[in-house]
């Protein structure tokens, strides 16, 4: 149940918070009651905006939403949750891509999977999730073959891909993906001019998707020997970063080119939103251009490597100075846990979701990655509600950079 787009709930408002829930909670129903109780595993935040997208340019409609019986998530509430054509898709995406996770895990070995008896059990689950995505997929006119043809090539470019390949060259599979699912949004709310706007804003949204699953995952990637794009290309964090805004740019203006009934949660999410997903992947909280560099540029300041630091300071002579043995380059913090394999992993998520963790909990930690995620009604320091996005009007108020680069 997670992704890369990850709002809170305080900064979303009510009206938003409640919109975003019934995307959320339409997702999941729409797995199950298509595919059983099973197939809700792989509901998250990120295949969620395809029903948002659909939705958005249709414009709300009495059979749009329906009346959910209570859930644990939701406290034993009721809710009006989406339902239609967007949430059809939202899950055949969601399943045709959780399908080629397992099957990478598989082939990685990872965990439990390195025993032939589950991986072959593994294997079985994602044929039949394969087969799933394209039954929904072909039941909303949706060719889940593109999905499929581009996870296979990911495969072949990573064997082939090594120091000097362009990283745009690896992200290229992904960006094809997510922008054939973009696009067809438009084709089912029968906008087909929103097509080609929103084809080039999902293969954006693809580029930043494995970008800051590469910058996130590097330092652990490398503790265990796994491939990491960056790593394998020997592409910097500073041309990550830059490469990572000007996807969140071209996404808004994208979005600026297409027709929308409603748009104002999918700007609350497409634009403000993956700002800040780019920004908690780096480490920031504003943009990464400077009118020198026009990137993201090494740590400076007390801490920065080589520098002899404050006394008493987790500097680079701290605990967490290179060569400690609980350091890591650039003073940053220890590794954390290794992440779990596949079915370690599920009955992680199950526990947490029966035990509400995910909508209740301050913070909790990632069944799969054990990395520590926010609840969804956690506190947080926010002091905008976002109420300028109900008439679209901070694209011009409030810019989503704080620098004056233009991004």
């Amino acid at each position: 149940m997670f992704g890369m787009v990850r709002p809170c709930a305080h900064r979303l408002g009510d009206r938003f918070k409640a919109e975003w829930m019934a995307h959320l909670c339409g997702l999941c129903l729409a797995l199950r009651r298509d595919h059983g109780q099973l197939a809700r595993v792989v509901t998250n935040y990120d295949g969620l905006l395809i029903s948002v997208l659909t939705e958005a340019q249709l414009g709300r409609n009495e059979g749009g939403r329906r009346t959910a019986g209570p859930c644990a998530l939701r406290g034993m509430r009721t809710a009006s949750v989406a339902q239609g054509e967007g949430a059809r898709l939202a899950a055949a995406v969601s399943l045709v891509l959780a399908a080629a996770k397992v099957r990478d895990h598989v082939a990685d070995r990872d965990g439990l999977l390195a025993r032939g008896p589950v991986a072959a059990a593994a294997r079985k689950v994602a044929a039949s999730w394969g087969r799933a995505g394209e039954y929904s997929g072909a039941a909303v006119g949706f060719d889940t073959g593109v999905l499929v043809a581009a996870v296979d090539r990911q495969l072949g470019i990573e064997t082939l891909a090594g120091p000097g390949t362009p990283v745009l060259m690896v992200t290229e599979p992904t960006e094809t993906a997510t922008a054939a699912a973009f696009a067809h949004t438009a084709r089912l709310a029968g906008r087909p001019g929103n097509a080609a706007p929103l084809a080039e804003a999902g293969r954006l949204f693809g580029r930043l998707a494995h970008l800051l699953d590469a910058v996130e995952d590097q330092e652990a990637d490398a503790g265990s020997g796994a491939w990491n794009p960056l790593t394998a290309t020997g592409t910097s964090r500073a041309e990550a970063r830059r490469l990572a805004d000007d996807a969140v740019h071209g996404i808004r203006l994208a979005l600026k080119d297409a027709e929308f009934s409603d748009g104002a949660l999918v700007h609350l999410l497409l634009v403000h939103e993956l700002r800040r997903s780019v920004d908690r992947a780096f480490g920031t909280t504003s943009c990464g251009h400077t009118a020198a560099q026009g990137a993201f540029g090494p740590p400076t300041g007390p801490y920065a490597p080589g520098n002899p630091g404050i006394p008493g300071a987790p500097g680079p002579q701290g605990p967490y100075a290179p060569g400690h043995p609980h350091g890591t380059p650039y003073g940053g913090p220890p590794r954390g846990p290794e992440k779990r394999g596949f079915w370690a992993g599920c009955a992680a998520a199950l526990a947490v979701c029966c035990t509400c963790k995910v909508c209740c909990a301050d913070e909790f930690e990632g069944p799969w990655s054990r990395k520590r995620r926010e609840g969804c009604c956690a506190s947080c320091d926010c002091d905008c509600d976002w109420s300028c996005c109900e008439a679209l009007e901070c694209c011009e108020c409030c810019e989503c950079c704080a620098c004056d680069c233009g991004c």
